[in-house]
């Protein structure tokens, strides 16, 4: 990134786990000639493609194992790259500082694409003053300096690893570390125990969901030492975090629960000296992040999105609220329409999207404010509350609220939850399709001796049911003691045969469930859903890890939940 950006070139990062055809279009739309490639794997992604992308002219490679036998004119090793650099540095003396003077601080610095929700993905052009004053924004107010150190783990076409694990570096100088590889990442948290964190939802709850396995698997007495000391920490552990007065006898009960409990619990998760911790990307469930800040992490939410260079709302230490993102960071504007749609003006916010003058127009007024798309509202305090997409929120039949992804997030909040879709919107009632978590659930029913074949086998088993409706029912009566989502409650839910995957175009490379195809793809089951039907059969055509494609089919029980009254759910609480 530095030595590209250093001779004007523009970087445009791509997600590693993508398969070929949806690297085409970006490939083409940002007009790629030179391409830097890990390994076999993704030179061969670009090899099936070329001929769809006849400027790609360069590919070079990092690893070159399997790559020995590849004669095309196009590759070449990573190697054999800087060779030539060097050879041209010897034959062109000031070449490369002269290069470095030719850049402003307008220049593009990089092209990062929309996750693609609903459309193509479009190439939002971000400048240096963009990511840098951003960044640099956020760092002073988080006092940053250079004794950081950050685990450099997420997708290099995400947004959020560029600010924290580039853009805030060249900021402030901290150290980047770099995982061995995927695989080990959570050995390499430990190792590294970062001061500075940064993750997204899913990542937090997958960690939580580990936590959750491992304890069920603990002798009775840890299990027991795990469950008191963790009700004293919902209690109280947020409140010390912040400040806050704590009673003489709690405090002691904490502290002897970061001892025992909290401290190891720290450790396991490679959070021990996290000082500042961020999560952001999308809504996190208020159980989940509670969770955390409990047991003494300093988590804050973010918002943001790729188009502002991330930073437009951070909860400001000893102001942390589970349901809001903050007040509006250092040099950011935030205003609501009538309609609730939430515009921000902003030093970070993006130039234009790349070939796309009707997109821009439609995302920034004339006055330079952009349309981000989200609904939600300010506080008595000040502070932002999302409530979701503004084109997802809507209302049941009787007129009520409807925010599925608030609803989605309640129920990941649960260990043997994984994915959600909820249904409602003009709608009587509230439905939802989910996906469990196959560790957890699997571990769950090896602990019972319930024998299973695989993900579909598990997902339709009587028991897998009955876990998740006590899930589901737990989340009603939450909902039913919230005035305005009391009527959000889920009436029927059923649980798929396969996990949602980005492969099959139900979620974006960053998870981000893609509502309009699952509702089109699944459109039997939904109607399955609100018919009153028992089960429903389905057959689903799925893209396997080699390319290949097939199909799933099974017949998939639907299951009733019990709705709870306003005052049931008082009494219950």
């Amino acid at each position: 990134m530095v030595a590209a950006q250093s001779l004007g070139a523009i970087p445009v990062p791509l997600y590693q786990d993508a398969v070929a055809q949806e690297m085409v279009y970006v490939l083409r739309d940002a007009e790629v000639t030179h391409v830097i490639a890990e390994d076999q794997e993704q030179v061969d992604k670009l090899l099936e493609i070329l001929p769809e992308c006849p400027q790609l002219a360069h590919i070079y490679y990092d690893d070159p194992r399997g790559l020995r036998g590849y004669a095309q004119p196009q590759i070449a090793s990573y190697e054999r790259l800087l060779e030539r650099g060097r050879a041209h540095d010897a034959a062109h003396p000031g070449f490369f500082e002269a290069e470095l003077a030719r850049g402003a601080a307008e220049d593009t610095a990089a092209m990062h694409y929309t996750s693609g929700t609903t459309a193509h993905p479009k190439g939002v052009v971000l400048s240096y003053r963009n990511l840098i004053e951003s960044g640099r924004s956020a760092a002073e107010m988080e006092g940053l300096t250079d004794r950081e150190d950050v685990l450099a783990y997420l997708p290099l076409a995400w947004i959020g690893q560029n600010i924290f694990s580039y853009t805030q570096w060249l900021a402030t100088g901290f150290c980047v570390n770099c995982p061995e590889s995927p695989e080990t990442v959570m050995t390499d948290l430990r190792e590294i125990a970062p001061t500075y964190y940064f993750a997204p939802p899913r990542v937090l709850e997958a960690l939580l969901t580990q936590v959750t396995i491992r304890m069920e698997d603990a002798a009775r007495v840890k299990r027991w030492m795990y469950d008191y000391f963790m009700g004293v920490a919902r209690r109280v552990g947020g409140r010390i975090l912040d400040g806050q007065p704590v009673g003489l006898g709690e405090r002691l009960l904490y502290g002897l629960g970061d001892l025992l409990v909290y401290g190891p619990l720290r450790n396991v998760l490679g959070m021990s000296r996290v000082r500042v911790a961020y999560t952001a990307g999308e809504a996190i469930g208020p159980d989940l992040f509670a969770f955390y800040r409990s047991i003494g992490i300093n988590m804050k939410q973010l918002y943001g999105s790729t188009e502002t260079s991330v930073f437009v709302c951070i909860q400001p230490n000893g102001q942390i609220k589970p349901d809001t993102v903050g007040p509006p960071a250092p040099g950011v504007e935030v205003k609501l329409t009538d309609s609730g749609e939430i515009l921000i003006r902003s030093p970070g916010l993006f130039r234009e999207y790349y070939k796309n003058a009707e997109a821009t127009a439609e995302a920034k007024t004339a006055d330079g404010w952009f349309r981000t798309g989200d609904a939600g509202y300010f506080d008595q305090d000040g502070h932002l509350k999302i409530l979701d997409r503004a084109k997802d929120v809507g209302k049941l039949a009787d007129g009520t609220l409807f925010a599925p992804k608030y609803l989605e997030n309640k129920l990941k909040f649960f260990p043997y939850i994984k994915e959600a879709v909820a249904i409602g919107n003009g709608r009587d009632k509230v439905c939802c399709l989910l996906n469990i978590d196959f560790e957890a659930v699997g571990n769950w029913a090896e602990r019972r001796n319930l024998a299973y074949s695989g993900y579909t086998d598990l997902a339709s088993r009587p028991e897998t049911y009955e876990l998740v409706r006590g899930c589901v029912e737990q989340v009603n009566a939450d909902l039913a003691a919230d005035p305005k989502l009391a009527t959000s409650q889920i009436h029927r839910f059923l649980i798929l045969h396969k996990e949602l995957d980005a492969d099959d175009e139900e979620l974006t490379r960053t998870r981000k469930v893609r509502r309009g195809f699952i509702a089109e793809k699944y459109g039997a089951l939904i109607d399955a859903l609100y018919s009153g039907r028992k089960e429903q059969f389905i057959e689903t055509r799925v893209r396997f890890e080699d390319g290949r494609t097939g199909s799933i089919s099974a017949t998939l029980r639907i299951a009733d939940a019990k709705i709870f009254s306003p005052a049931a759910a008082k009494r219950a609480a």
